[in-house]
């Protein structure tokens, strides 16, 4: 099992950088993908980005592709998730999840930043 939160959330205008940080506790944090994903008033959840357990492998959606990053610390038990040139289509409350196996549906979850892109 393993326990998530997140930070790094707030108000920024657009063009602006946040860096979200999941930090986990629990043990073989190590051997779970770790995912991030976004909830917008109105509208339905959706995958932003995803990293495997060791890093070598990562998904971004295509709307935040070439502008954000994601990245883990495995050793501090932490993903990050660096978001550039931020829009104000990007406002919405960020989860990081985390699962063994399953991109899509993860098992465990945090509670959620929020983030609000100003025009």
């Amino acid at each position: 099992q393993v326990h998530l939160v997140e930070s790094g959330g707030g108000l920024v205008q657009a063009g602006g950088s946040l860096r979200l940080s999941c930090a986990a506790s629990g043990r073989a944090f190590s051997s779970y993908l770790i995912d991030w994903f976004r909830q917008a008033p109105g509208k339905e959840r959706e995958l932003v980005a995803g990293i495997n357990w060791s890093g070598s492998s990562t998904y971004y959606a295509d709307s935040v592709k070439e502008r954000f990053t994601i990245s883990r610390d495995n050793a501090k038990k932490t993903v990050y998730l660096k978001m550039n040139s931020l829009e104000p289509e990007d406002t919405a409350l960020y989860y990081c999840a985390a699962d063994k196996n399953n991109w899509t549906r993860p098992e465990y979850w945090g509670q959620g930043t929020q983030v609000t892109v100003s025009s």
